[in-house]
């Protein structure tokens, strides 16, 4: 948290070597390319400011030393952030797999991803027995090669209208087969390649496998997934917990008494909260009690499909993403802007020429914003620098007047960081 310090120790010696609904297309932003400023409250504006250093930098001291362990003051010291340590991403669609255009935007941006459909049952076995992965197998080698995690979504859907029509209309034994040999399939495929599953989609709304195959049909569902897939994250993944607070069905006490009568069933590893996020006009104080209260539960958060539909858009989006990276539950967030010729579900974050539109401006700005600036500084007479960093991975290089050589090491700085970390590097 903010204070703790990381210390790196380097010595001079030897080299040592991260859709549902209308499509709508958004409209372009206007303005020049640069920062533009909201007028926002300042306690929240203090609040997201504190958190963020609390929850998300660490102070980082590095200290040259030679082969005998002595100080070198004077010592030139380089970081540079190679890689974001908190998972910021975007959905993709199959449009992606022939568009170079969007494939740099896309890869330069985001370290996670999400697929719109293309991992969904209704897409991978839209007739009975009759299997196409075809897609999400680009997509993941896709995913893959650019070094972008992917959020396997979903393995069943709770909501009967998601649900194929073959597979609604089968008796209650071959239903429980089907969804078997459903989990089976898309499960073994990808585990190891996906880094998180939403198991059984939107189960606090919508109950249809409870109500075809008993009240503990989806706890059932996630013992079934820890089996197959021992190493992923095993989401709930339901809309309004966060959005508004008028949703009976699924306020936080709803969603946690979701989660524990399915831990209760021997599920307490690996679970994670899942919160979609489809926002109309954000209610910031609201969004804020409703994470802290699911913090409670004490296993990792994400924010998994955000858009705002709403005027204000640009604004509102960035309301809600520093609201919820300043949250120290917040483990990752993905938006849910995939990009089609003919618009986007509710949310573009770029127009068909892949230049940014407001809601993509705004992402740029945060993604810069929560990234950790080059330093290049020396040692004191101490041999040490100090540098508050965003968590990430990193690479120093450090070299001395008195070497014709430099020290290069590779640093992690993360939550998990001991206060103390030294690193020696000899030159």
């Amino acid at each position: 948290m903010g204070g703790q310090c990381v210390a790196a120790t380097v010595h001079r010696g030897s080299m040592a070597s991260s859709p549902r609904g209308e499509y709508q297309q958004g409209k372009r932003s206007d303005r020049v390319p640069g920062v533009h400023i909201e007028a926002v409250p300042v306690q929240v504006i203090k609040k997201q400011e504190v958190n963020c250093m609390q929850v998300r930098k660490k102070t980082v001291a590095i200290q040259a030393v030679d082969a005998n362990g002595h100080a070198l003051p004077g010592a030139s010291v380089s970081i540079k952030q190679k890689r974001s340590g908190f998972p910021l991403g975007c959905a993709i669609a199959n449009t992606i797999l022939e568009n170079k255009a969007y494939q740099s935007w896309f890869t330069s941006r985001f370290t996670v991803t999400t697929f719109e459909n293309e991992m969904k049952w209704y897409a991978n076995e839209r007739d009975q027995g009759k299997e196409q992965y075809a897609d999400a197998d680009a997509m993941v080698a896709f995913a893959k090669q650019h070094g972008i995690a992917v959020r396997g979504h979903n393995v069943v859907w709770n909501d009967p209208q998601d649900v194929q029509s073959w597979v609604r209309s089968l008796p209650r034994k071959q239903l429980r087969r089907a969804v078997n040999r459903r989990f089976n399939s898309v499960m073994r495929r990808y585990r190891g390649r996906v880094v998180a599953w939403d198991v059984v989609n939107e189960n606090v709304h919508f109950s249809y496998f409870e109500s075809r195959l008993g009240q503990n049909a989806s706890s059932i569902f996630y013992n079934r997934a820890h089996q197959l897939d021992l190493n992923a994250l095993m989401f709930l993944n339901d809309f309004n917990t966060l959005e508004v607070p008028v949703d009976g069905n699924v306020t936080p006490a709803k969603y946690l008494q979701k989660l524990r009568q399915i831990q209760s069933f021997g599920n307490v590893p690996r679970m994670a909260i899942g919160l979609e996020g489809h926002f109309g006009t954000p209610d910031i104080a609201y969004m804020r009690s409703a994470l802290d209260k699911l913090a409670g539960a004490n296993v990792p958060i994400w924010l998994t499909e955000v858009d705002v539909a709403h005027p204000n858009q640009a604004k509102s989006l960035e309301d809600i993403l520093r609201e919820a990276y300043s949250h120290p539950a917040v483990q990752g967030i993905v938006i849910w802007g995939a990009w089609h010729p003919e618009g986007c579900w509710r949310m573009c974050l770029t127009d068909n020429n892949f230049k940014n539109l407001p809601a993509g401006d705004v992402v740029d700005k945060l993604i810069f914003e929560w990234r950790s600036a080059n330093v290049a500084a020396t040692t004191d007479a101490d041999g040490l620098l100090r540098a508050e960093l965003f968590h990430g991975e990193y690479k120093i290089t450090i070299n001395h007047p008195s070497s014709n050589s430099s020290s290069v090491q590779s640093l992690t700085v993360d939550s998990a960081s001991q206060n103390t970390n030294v690193l020696r590097v000899m030159v």
